[in-house]
């Protein structure tokens, strides 16, 4: 059915759970995953949070950058652990990119990924609102089925 399969992590709860699904459901079909993490620019982020509108109140994008890589690190770890005590093979991806979905739909592609599975919604707050539904877009977008694990 399935041979390689993008899972979709943002570090939600959501995502994780997703994230864990989508871990069982490789384990089943004996398919391998792809693990992606897309970070948003510090420019893009910024942006869409309004803070420019109050500068001082900004991290400095040297500290911004610095801050993600551990990060996305963290949590494509955290799912490589799991996916290998589950006996699956895992890719890890870091990508940083002003639209999520692009960059998740851009490296489905690349891996040649069959499936993406993703969380309805992922990070909350104020940039979750104003970035919209990085869920919405993957399933507009994708010419590959997408599960989205509620």
């Amino acid at each position: 059915m399935f041979s390689n399969i993008l899972l979709a992590i943002d570090g939600s709860d959501a995502s994780m759970r997703a994230a864990r699904h989508g871990i069982a459901l490789a384990k089943s079909l004996k398919a391998k995953l792809t693990a992606v993490v897309v970070t948003i620019p510090w420019a893009t982020y910024f942006s869409r949070e309004l803070a420019v509108i109050v500068p001082d109140i900004l991290i400095p994008e040297a500290e911004y950058e610095l801050k993600q890589n551990p990060r996305a690190e963290h949590l494509l770890r955290e799912i490589e652990d799991e996916a290998r005590s589950a006996g699956v093979a895992v890719t890890k991806v870091h990508r940083s990119h002003r639209d999520p979905y692009c960059a998740i739909l851009d490296a489905a592609e690349h891996d040649c990924c069959d499936a993406i599975v993703v969380a309805p919604h992922g990070e909350c707050g104020l940039a979750g609102i104003l970035i919209g539904s990085e869920t919405k877009r993957v399933l507009t977008h994708s010419r590959i089925p997408v599960l989205v694990h509620k």
